[in-house]
């Protein structure tokens, strides 16, 4: 079967009802050196299904499988183990196929989820209130980013050195169309997270100030002082968490007083997936609720008193008029807060909890491990599930080599801050519950015959 069917009559006629001459004729404010003269080069100009398919699967085994082999990769997304019954779940149909809830009365089961979602959210980062989900981590920042402008009326967002490049670079690109001001810069190899200087930048036109919990690097701080420093100067504080099973053990954002929290829910549920789909986590204090983007599923009763779920608040331009819209988000990563709500309804407090200490233990072992190879430096004095080695070499070949003898180390920080001094030289390693004793043993073995 073609996929493109339409017969050049049928071309034809469309061209006549919208007044074209020709097909390029619909192109013409397409820059010429924009446009292909034939077809992509190096492609082939077909070829069956199953040569494709063959073909696909060829490329596929050249790929180093993240459950095979001994796996440290970190910085934002994290091998975790998703428990069968949560893939299970998510492929009920009335979870799988489910559209946007815009009516309740067909979609309970959807609005319930989202609820629940919401709750454990809240609860997990220390809000008042969580909206319905986000795209991911990086986009629920900058939206965080936005609302701080709409609530202070000012426009200079500070933010800490040990923000995930990847969310610094979404809030670039989307600084330039608000005209927000963000003042950044990048780490430094050092135990101390860089809370003095981001109290010490803090002025009359902030906005707020955005803080990685742990950061980039592992770093953990207490951040009472840096809200303390915000409030003072009528600015928010802004807290992201891209690894939620540290809130585990660790004091939630929210009960340091952090205004706004976000976060990447993917290590809850949600696999690997070359990168995405992702989702993200947004949750703030009950007073700036009308300015939080998204949506809010809640609860209330119907016409005979039965309990119900409805879409409380949707500031999003799909409900209302775009002027008033908080956000052109166009959707909530549905699935993925399923999943992450199912994982989390599995694990219940006591088991995160109990998660989060085996993640710690795993991680202070290989911490322990790594750095009695001669020339290796542990950075951190503290961390959860990730830490920061300095190295005697850049970093970047030294995971390269690695990966070719099938041991993925870790994330190097040249490859993130190219061009940034001492910086090529740290590696980025991260230990969870999947990380054995012997895949920790590998890994040492190897990086002190290739320091050697």
């Amino acid at each position: 079967m073609r996929y493109l069917p339409l017969t050049q009559p049928d071309r034809d006629a469309m061209l006549d009802v919208i007044g074209a001459d020709t097909i390029d004729a619909l192109f013409v404010d397409v820059p010429k050196d924009a446009r292909l003269d034939g077809p992509v080069r190096d492609l082939p100009n077909h070829a069956s299904e199953l040569a494709v398919e063959r073909h696909m699967t060829a490329l596929a085994r050249k790929n180093t499988v993240a459950g095979e082999v001994p796996f440290f990769l970190g910085c934002g997304a994290y091998r975790h183990h998703v428990p069968a019954s949560v893939d299970h779940l998510i492929q009920r149909g009335e979870f799988l196929t489910a559209y946007t809830p815009y009516q309740p009365e067909i979609a309970q089961g959807t609005l319930q989820m989202l609820f629940e979602f919401q709750t454990q959210v809240a609860r997990l980062l220390g809000t008042d209130v969580a909206n319905a989900s986000m795209y991911d981590g990086s986009t629920a920042c900058w939206e965080a980013i936005g609302m701080a402008r709409r609530i202070t009326r000012k426009g200079k967002a500070i933010l800490s050195s040990g923000l995930h490049p990847h969310y610094v670079s979404v809030a670039r690109t989307m600084a330039k169309y608000t005209g927000d001001v963000l003042d950044t810069t990048t780490p430094w190899l050092v135990p101390d997270m860089d809370i003095d200087r981001l109290i010490g930048a803090i002025d009359d036109d902030t906005s707020c100030v955005v803080v990685q919990y742990p950061d980039i690097l592992g770093r953990i701080a207490d951040l009472r002082p840096l809200a303390d420093a915000a409030h003072a100067k009528k600015a928010l504080l802004i807290v992201v968490v891209t690894e939620p099973v540290a809130l585990g053990a660790l004091k939630s954002p929210g009960e340091m007083d952090a205004d706004i929290v976000v976060g990447e829910g993917q290590s809850l549920g949600v696999g690997l997936q070359f990168g995405g789909p992702y989702v993200g986590l947004f949750g703030c204090k009950d007073k700036y609720v009308r300015q939080m983007p998204g949506r809010l599923c809640g609860e209330t009763v119907d016409a005979d008193g039965r309990r119900g779920f409805v879409l409380t608040l949707s500031t999003r331009e799909q409900h209302i008029r775009r002027e008033k819209a908080t956000s052109n988000i166009c959707t909530n990563s549905g699935l993925c807060a399923l999943a992450f709500s199912i994982h989390m309804t599995l694990l219940g407090e006591a088991g995160l909890r109990q998660l989060a200490e085996v993640n710690h233990a795993g991680a202070v072992a290989a911490a322990i491990r790594l750095s009695q190879i001669p020339g290796v430096e542990l950075v951190n004095t503290g961390f959860f599930n990730e830490f920061t080695l300095k190295l005697p070499v850049e970093a970047r070949p030294v995971v390269r080599t690695l990966a070719d003898r099938g041991i993925l180390a870790g994330v190097s920080l040249g490859r993130l801050y190219p061009g940034e001094g001492d910086l090529a030289n740290g590696l980025v390693v991260a230990v969870t519950e999947t990380t054995t004793a012997e895949d920790v043993e590998t890994l040492a073995a190897a990086l002190q015959e290739i320091l050697a």
